[in-house]
C-alpha cells in the first residue's frame, strides 16, 4: 500500500493545478499518440514469441515503459496538470476499482473446488460451456470465468490436445454468455446506469445471444469429439475400474455467499444515488463506489481468512495470474487515454471516419456498422469506454435507442460484448483465463495465434449475424 499511497497523496497535493486541467481534446491530437497503446499491444502479442524468458521475468517492466513513453511526453506538451489528471482519473476512476473487481472475483472463485471424478469428454465439455454460459450473464464472465476455469482444466489434464478446450470456454463463457443482463459485462452495465432497462438485452439480443453461443456450442462438440478420438489424446490417470468415484461436490461452500456478495455490492453502486462526494486530484469519488470498493476489499479478506488452505492447495491456486493482468492492464489504461479521447471527439478527430462510417447518408443510424465499429474497437480497446462512445454518438438518449432505434442498440451492445473474444485483451477475463491455462500446463496459442481462432471461428459467425439481425 505504501508505493500506491506515495503518488495518491502526490497527486493530491497537485489537486489545484489538476482541477483547472482542461479534458483533453482529442480532435487536436495526433494519431502518433497512440503509438504507446499500440506499443503494448504489440509487446504482449510478440514479446512471448520472440523473448519469452524476458517477457515471463519483466512484462511488468515493459508495460510501465510504455505508459512512460506516454506519460511524460504528454506531461511535456500539455503540462504536468493535464498528465497528472489524466493519470488520476485512469487510477481512481477506472484502473484501481478494476483491478478491486478483478481481485475480489478472483480471489473469491479461487476459493471454491469443484471436486469429484469429472472426465474431460466432448460431452463433459460442452455441458460445462454451457453452463457457464447461462452463468455469465447473472454473475458476470469474470466471476463464471474464474469459478469454472480451474474445474474444466482439470477435468481435462489426462487429455493431449486442451487448448482448444480453453480457447472456445473463452469465446462462450469469458463473452458471448455475459450478453443478457448488465450483471453481465461492464459495457451493458454501463447501459443500465445511462437508462437502459434492466432486461431490454435480454429481449432484444437474446436470439442473437442463442444463434452465436448454439453454433459455438454445436462447432465446439464436433471439434472436441474429433480430437478426442484420436489415438493417444487420451493419457492413463483415468481411475481404474475398481476406484471408488468421487461423489461430486464443492469445498470452499462460503464462497457462494461471498460471490453473491460481491454481485450485490456491484449493483448497489449502480444503483444507489448518493450526493456524497470527494475530489482526489480533480476525479470524482462517489460515496456509492468507495462504499463499494471497500465492500471487495473485505470480501477478498475473508475469503483469504475463511477458505480452508486445503481448498487452495487442491486448486492451485497462486496470484501469479492476478499480477500478470493488474501489471498489463495497468499499462493499458494509461496508454488508452488519448486513444479514447481522439475517438470521443466524433467526426472532428483523427477518427472521425470510424465514426462517420456509422451513419448512412440521410444521417439515420445504419446498425450492422454499429455492430462492427464498436466491436472492432472492442476488439482492442476497453469494450466499456467504446460502448458509451457509439452509444452517444447514436444520440445518446436511452428512450428513444430502447424504442426508435432498438435495432441500433441491439448492435451496439451485441459488438461490444461478442467481439470482445477477438483477442486476448479484448475483455479482462480473456488474458486472465488464459494466464490460469498456462500456469496449469495448457500450452496456449500466442496473441496471433489465438486471433486465427477467433478469426477462422467467430468473425464467419459475426458475418452470418449482420445479415440475420442487423
Amino acid at each position: 500500500m505504501k508505493t500506491l499511497r506515495t503518488p495518491l497523496l502526490a497527486l493530491a497535493g497537485m489537486a489545484p493545478a489538476l482541477a483547472l486541467a482542461a479534458d483533453i481534446d482529442g480532435s487536436q491530437l495526433s494519431v502518433l499518440w497512440g503509438v504507446p497503446f499500440a506499443g503494448i499491444l504489440l509487446s504482449i502479442a510478440l514479446m512471448p514469441l520472440l523473448a519469452p524468458v524476458f517477457w515471463h521475468h519483466h512484462f511488468g517492466k515493459v508495460a510501465a515503459a510504455w505508459a512512460l513513453a506516454f506519460l511524460l511526453p504528454f506531461a511535456a506538451v500539455f503540462g504536468p496538470g493535464a498528465a497528472g489528471a489524466g493519470l488520476a482519473h485512469a487510477l481512481v476512476a477506472e484502473y484501481i476499482p478494476f483491478v478491486i473487481l478483478l481481485t475480489a472475483l478472483f480471489t473469491v472463485a479461487g476459493g471454491i473446488y469443484i471436486r469429484g471424478n469429472l472426465h474431460g469428454s466432448p460431452l463433459l465439455n460442452t455441458g460445462i460451456l454451457a453452463i457457464g454460459a447461462v452463468l455469465a450473464s447473472f454473475m458476470g464472465t469474470t466471476g463464471a470465468s474464474m469459478l469454472l476455469i480451474r474445474p474444466l482444466i482439470r477435468a481435462n489434464d489426462n487429455r493431449k490436445h486442451v487448448a482448444h478446450v480453453v480457447v472456445f470456454f473463452i469465446f462462450i463463457v469469458s463473452n458471448a454468455g455475459g450478453s443478457l443482463t448488465p450483471l453481465g459485462d461492464p459495457p451493458l452495465f454501463l447501459g443500465f446506469l445511462k437508462g437502459v432497462d434492466f432486461f431490454w438485452t435480454a429481449r432484444y439480443i437474446l436470439p442473437d445471444t442463442l444463434f452465436l453461443v448454439g453454433v459455438l456450442l454445436a462447432l465446439f462438440f464436433v471439434l472436441d469429439t474429433w480430437f478426442y478420438r484420436q489415438a493417444g489424446e487420451v493419457g492413463r490417470s483415468d481411475p481404474t475400474p475398481d476406484t471408488a468415484p468421487q461423489a461430486l461436490g464443492f469445498d470452499g461452500k462460503v464462497n457462494f455467499a461471498l460471490l453473491l456478495a460481491v454481485v450485490a455490492l456491484v449493483l448497489m453502486s449502480g444503483l444507489w444515488k448518493s450526493p456524497v462526494e470527494w475530489s482526489i486530484a480533480g476525479t470524482p469519488v462517489g460515496l456509492p463506489g468507495l462504499v463499494r470498493d471497500v465492500g471487495l476489499i473485505a470480501v477478498t479478506l475473508a475469503s483469504l481468512a475463511l477458505t480452508p488452505r486445503q481448498v487452495h492447495e487442491d486448486n492451485q491456486f497462486n496470484w501469479g495470474p492476478m499480477q500478470e493482468v493488474a501489471k498489463l492492464f495497468a499499462g493499458i489504461f494509461l496508454t488508452i487515454i488519448p486513444v479514447i479521447a481522439m475517438l470521443k471527439a466524433g467526426v472532428n478527430g483523427p477518427f472521425g471516419a470510424i465514426v462517420s462510417a456509422v451513419t448512412h447518408a440521410d444521417g439515420s443510424p445504419d446498425p450492422a456498422m454499429y455492430f462492427w465499429a464498436t466491436g472492432a474497437l472492442s476488439s482492442f480497446l476497453d469494450n466499456a469506454p467504446t460502448y458509451l462512445v457509439f452509444f452517444n454518438t447514436a444520440g445518446g438518449d436511452p428512450a428513444t435507442l430502447m424504442t426508435t432505434h432498438a435495432a441500433t442498440l441491439a448492435a451496439i451492445s451485441a459488438g461490444a460484448v461478442f467481439m470482445g473474444a477477438n483477442t486476448y485483451i479484448g475483455n479482462a477475463p480473456n488474458l486472465m483465463v488464459k494466464a490460469i491455462a498456462e500456469d496449469r500446463g495448457v500450452k496456449m496459442p500466442s496473441f496471433f495465434g489465438y486471433m486465427l481462432w477467433s478469426g477462422a471461428v467467430l468473425v464467419p459467425l459475426f458475418v452470418a449475424m449482420t445479415f440475420l439481425f442487423f
